[in-house]
């Protein structure tokens, strides 16, 4: 069994092993069971809380065909990362405030299809509403629809693509994050499903929990564990403490 304890006051997490003759539903041999104990949690929004997927990837198809660019290109870039930025990356000689208001339009009204993700509500609806912020590449309008499309409570604590300098992969949103809930980032688990939402995570000095909805466990490399989903992870609230309990896939 690997164990780890940070300094007083600092998260920890430990790894027991199961044993698959009494779980009855594993496979042959033993699997890991993580537990994770932090102060604060910062989610990612699209491809954790809510799936957008589908309006996501119509929309800039959409602006793709209209400016020239490959499609496929460009919603591979524009995945976890600030539209202006891909917009800036794809078509620098374009007017970047105005392709972000064209394209922000066009997500808004794309709602087919979102929806909030599994394991989320009961996730939600069991953190205290100081405890967790919402860390989104998004706009603060597109997030505050999506979200309200999908049901899911406006957090009190929102940092969208609106509120930092740099987006992702940049550690900018988590360590924002991390200050809105008046914790250190060592004290906080990201929740993550972008390579590049990880890597942000990491980067800022946070433990980082990656979900496979729209990237490879292959691409996730900088997350500390991946799951499934939050259908596969259990969460409870002791005192200052928010404890996660998992099982990763098997290299995380």
């Amino acid at each position: 069994m690997y164990k780890h304890r940070a300094a007083f006051g600092l998260p920890f997490f430990f790894a027991r092993r199961l044993d698959s003759r009494r779980s009855g539903s594993l496979s042959a041999g033993s699997l890991e069971c993580m537990k994770v104990r932090v102060r604060g949690v910062l989610f990612d929004m699209d491809g954790v809380l809510i799936s957008s997927i589908g309006s996501v990837e119509r929309s800039w198809t959409k602006w793709a065909e209209r400016h020239g660019v490959d499609p496929e290109l460009a919603i591979q870039m524009a995945h976890g990362r600030r539209a202006i930025e891909t917009v800036r990356a794809l078509r620098p000689d374009l007017n970047d405030v105005e392709e972000l208001r064209a394209l922000e339009d066009m997500e808004v009204a794309d709602t087919d299809g979102v929806a909030v993700l599994e394991g989320v509500c009961r996730i939600l609806e069991a953190l205290p509403a100081d405890r967790w912020a919402v860390v989104t590449s998004a706009t603060e309008r597109l997030a505050q629809s999506r979200m309200k499309h999908g049901g899911i409570p406006t957090p009190k604590r929102l940092v969208t693509a609106d509120k930092v300098s740099r987006g992702k992969p940049d550690p900018e949103p988590y360590l924002t994050g991390a200050r809105c809930l008046g914790l250190k980032p060592e004290e906080c688990l990201v929740i993550e499903d972008a390579a590049s939402g990880a890597k942000a995570g990491h980067a800022a000095g946070c433990k980082v929990l990656a979900t496979l909805f729209s990237h490879s466990r292959e691409s996730l490399n900088a997350a500390d564990w991946v799951v499934r989903s939050l259908d596969d992870v259990q969460m409870r609230v002791d005192g200052d403490w928010i404890e996660f309990e998992f099982e990763p896939i098997r290299g995380s």
